[in-house]
């Protein structure tokens, strides 16, 4: 029997041909419409998104009505899928993890350096004609304490990477037993400790009901004053509003954010701060991570039908 596949987002080429090597019939087809998505959806044994395509309850439900039966989302979240209608309707969602998680830990380290060394601001300074060299002096990494919330693939990337440069790496992840954490070279501590302990904190963590802006007010007033906030994980996790205050107040040094709540963050004050650096969502944008996807997304496409017989 042969199965057939959309691809509804932009993907490098290597996942299409691996599928069609493989035996699949793929569709390429990104930039659909939600009305053409939901006309067409009906027709394909397998959808594969990025995160532009919003797979929502109407198109899980039309898929099923056809032939549908999995759902691969080419990254580690699965915000853009209604996973609770696709448990229901008996549609598979799967992901794939670790693909791009050392692009996403390069660029956490990537902020910190900006963050401690001021290399924003001495970069938009000296283009505007000024020369702030004593106005800039910054912080080096080594001796540093990183605070990692949450410790998948990428915070344990992340701690590697941070150990290598001299940093101390703090860990807390409910689901993951303190023995393994301090077996992959980080300190296990409870959250409020981490939050007053570390000098960066870099969060990694899905968003959902638990940590929708977990990081507001209260949680803000624990950190160091010299400490700097890192969000290379899911816009929603920080009460934006609340860093914005404890920014422009000086309670905490800086903090960089790859992600927002809305996207893009549109006049965002927090863009207005000298001490804020942002990116457009940058975290798996390196040829190596995209390659990486592409590749674990037909692999585990091939072998979910391959088991199905």
């Amino acid at each position: 029997m042969a199965y057939k596949v959309l691809i509804s987002d932009k993907i490098d080429e290597s996942c299409p041909l691996a599928l069609r090597e493989g035996g699949i019939e793929c569709d390429v087809k990104p930039g659909l419409s939600k009305e053409e998505l939901l006309a067409a959806i009906g027709g394909y044994d397998g959808l594969i998104v990025r995160s532009a395509t919003k797979v929502t309850a109407p198109v899980l439900e039309k898929g099923k009505a056809g032939k549908l039966k999995v759902v691969m989302r080419g990254g580690v979240g699965v915000d853009n899928i209604d996973t609770g209608a696709a448990e229901k309707l008996g549609v598979r969602v799967l992901n794939t993890p670790g693909a791009n998680s050392n692009a996403v830990a390069e660029l956490v380290l990537g902020f910190a350096f900006m963050l401690a060394r001021n290399l924003s601001a001495g970069d938009s300074g000296i283009k505007a004609g000024r020369w702030e060299k004593k106005a800039l002096s910054g912080s080096e990494l080594s001796g540093k304490a990183m605070g990692l919330v949450g410790f998948g693939h990428i915070g344990r990337l992340v701690a590697v990477k941070a150990k290598a440069l001299g940093m101390r790496a703090l860990a807390h992840d409910p689901l993951i037993p303190a023995d393994y954490i301090e077996s992959a070279g980080a300190q296990p501590l409870g959250l409020e400790e981490l939050w007053r302990s570390s000098d960066f904190v870099s969060l990694h963590l899905p968003k959902n009901e638990g940590t929708l802006n977990m990081v507001g007010p209260g949680v803000l007033s624990l950190f160091k004053p010299t400490a700097f906030l890192i969000n290379c994980a899911r816009g929603g996790l920080v009460d934006e509003g609340a860093l914005y205050e404890a920014l422009a107040a000086k309670k905490l040094a800086g903090a960089a954010f790859d992600v927002f709540a809305a996207e893009p963050p549109g006049d965002s004050p927090l863009l207005k701060l000298p001490n804020f650096i942002a990116a457009p969502h940058l975290g798996a944008s390196t040829g190596e991570a995209q390659m990486n996807v592409a590749r674990m997304a037909a692999e585990r496409v091939l072998d979910f039908f391959g088991n199905l017989g």
